[in-house]
Protein backbone atom coordinates (compact mmCIF):
# COMPACT_ATOMS: atom_id res chain seq x y z
CA UNK A 1 0.00 0.00 0.00
CA UNK A 2 0.99 3.21 -0.59
CA UNK A 3 1.77 6.22 1.63
CA UNK A 4 1.02 9.45 0.29
CA UNK A 5 3.20 12.22 2.01
CA UNK A 6 2.07 15.50 1.98
CA UNK A 7 4.12 17.54 -0.35
CA UNK A 8 4.18 20.47 2.02
CA UNK A 9 3.39 20.34 5.62
CA UNK A 10 3.17 22.62 8.68
CA UNK A 11 3.01 22.06 12.22
CA UNK A 12 3.72 23.94 15.66
CA UNK A 13 2.42 24.38 18.85
CA UNK A 14 1.86 27.76 20.63
CA UNK A 15 2.43 29.09 23.29
CA UNK A 16 5.33 27.22 23.81
CA UNK A 17 6.42 26.80 26.81
CA UNK A 18 2.94 26.32 28.46
CA UNK A 19 0.95 25.73 30.97
CA UNK A 20 -1.68 24.62 31.69
CA UNK A 21 -2.42 23.87 28.07
CA UNK A 22 -1.28 24.35 24.11
CA UNK A 23 -2.72 24.61 21.12
CA UNK A 24 -1.08 21.85 18.52
CA UNK A 25 -1.40 23.50 14.40
CA UNK A 26 -1.23 21.57 11.89
CA UNK A 27 -1.67 22.23 8.23
CA UNK A 28 -1.85 19.45 5.41
CA UNK A 29 -1.76 20.05 1.80
CA UNK A 30 -3.38 16.76 0.96
CA UNK A 31 -6.69 15.85 2.36
CA UNK A 32 -7.03 12.83 4.53
CA UNK A 33 -9.85 11.62 5.83
CA UNK A 34 -9.08 8.22 7.60
CA UNK A 35 -5.79 7.22 10.02
CA UNK A 36 -4.61 10.46 10.39
CA UNK A 37 -3.56 10.73 14.10
CA UNK A 38 -1.56 13.32 16.46
CA UNK A 39 0.79 11.56 19.17
CA UNK A 40 2.46 13.26 22.30
CA UNK A 41 5.27 11.28 24.03
CA UNK A 42 7.12 11.78 26.78
CA UNK A 43 11.22 11.61 26.29
CA UNK A 44 11.06 7.97 27.38
CA UNK A 45 9.30 7.13 24.49
CA UNK A 46 5.63 6.48 26.02
CA UNK A 47 2.71 7.49 24.70
CA UNK A 48 1.04 10.19 26.74
CA UNK A 49 -1.91 11.13 24.93
CA UNK A 50 -3.75 10.36 21.19
CA UNK A 51 -5.81 12.11 19.00
CA UNK A 52 -7.29 11.23 15.84
CA UNK A 53 -7.67 13.91 13.45
CA UNK A 54 -10.89 14.77 11.42
CA UNK A 55 -10.91 16.30 7.95
CA UNK A 56 -10.54 19.09 7.94
CA UNK A 57 -9.29 19.97 11.21
CA UNK A 58 -6.20 22.11 11.85
CA UNK A 59 -5.22 22.24 15.40
CA UNK A 60 -5.62 20.50 19.09
CA UNK A 61 -5.70 21.54 22.17
CA UNK A 62 -3.39 19.51 24.63
CA UNK A 63 -4.58 20.44 28.22
CA UNK A 64 -1.26 18.75 29.66
CA UNK A 65 -3.27 15.88 30.46
CA UNK A 66 -2.38 12.08 29.64
CA UNK A 67 -4.87 9.28 28.57
CA UNK A 68 -5.96 8.98 32.23
CA UNK A 69 -7.07 12.63 32.46
CA UNK A 70 -4.03 12.98 35.13
CA UNK A 71 -1.98 16.37 34.93
CA UNK A 72 1.82 15.31 33.78
CA UNK A 73 5.00 16.69 35.14
CA UNK A 74 6.73 19.75 33.89
CA UNK A 75 9.34 19.18 30.91
CA UNK A 76 10.23 18.41 27.27
CA UNK A 77 7.40 16.70 25.39
CA UNK A 78 6.98 15.23 21.67
CA UNK A 79 4.25 15.70 19.30
CA UNK A 80 4.22 13.48 16.37
CA UNK A 81 1.85 13.93 13.23
CA UNK A 82 1.00 10.37 11.99
CA UNK A 83 -0.49 9.60 8.40
CA UNK A 84 -1.63 5.53 7.63
CA UNK A 85 0.84 4.51 10.04
CA UNK A 86 4.16 6.43 9.11
CA UNK A 87 4.71 9.69 11.44
CA UNK A 88 5.38 12.73 9.13
CA UNK A 89 6.84 15.24 11.27
CA UNK A 90 8.45 15.25 14.83
CA UNK A 91 8.35 18.47 17.51
CA UNK A 92 8.52 19.56 20.63
CA UNK A 93 7.23 21.50 23.57
CA UNK A 94 8.19 22.43 26.69
CA UNK A 95 4.95 22.21 29.50
CA UNK A 96 6.55 24.54 32.80
CA UNK A 97 4.75 24.55 35.91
Amino acid sequence: ENVIIPTKMELSNYPNPFNPETTIYFNLTTEFTESTELIIYNLKGQKIRQYSILNNQSSIIWNGKDMNKESVSSGIYLYKLKVKGKIIATKKCLLLK
